[in-house]
C-alpha cells in the first residue's frame, strides 16, 4: 500500500507527530509519500527516520518542497 501526507502547509512539529501515526499503521512492503516544506521538519523528519532505521529517498522538488520515499522496516 502507498500512503500519502501532504504537509507543505504544516509546521513542525505536527508532520512529524502525522507521520509517525501512518509509520504505526504500515506493514512489510508498503511505502509513505511525504511532502513537506518546514526548515524544521527538513531537517528533523530525515534524522528521524535514520535513527529508526527506515529506509527512505529524499527529492528536492520546486522551491522549498522535499518529497521523502519512506519504505517499511522489519
Amino acid at each position: 500500500m502507498l500512503y500519502e501526507y501532504d504537509a507543505t502547509a504544516e509546521k513542525c512539529p505536527l508532520p512529524l507527530v502525522k507521520m509517525r501515526v501512518i509509520l504505526k499503521k504500515m506493514q512489510q512492503g508498503d511505502n509513505f509519500l511525504l511532502k513537506i516544506s518546514d526548515t524544521s521538519s527538513i531537517k528533523d523528519i530525515p534524522n528521524y527516520l535514520s535513527k529508526q532505521g527506515y529506509h527512505f529517498s529524499k527529492q528536492n522538488i520546486s522551491g522549498d518542497i522535499v518529497h521523502l520515499l519512506i519504505s517499511s522496516h522489519l
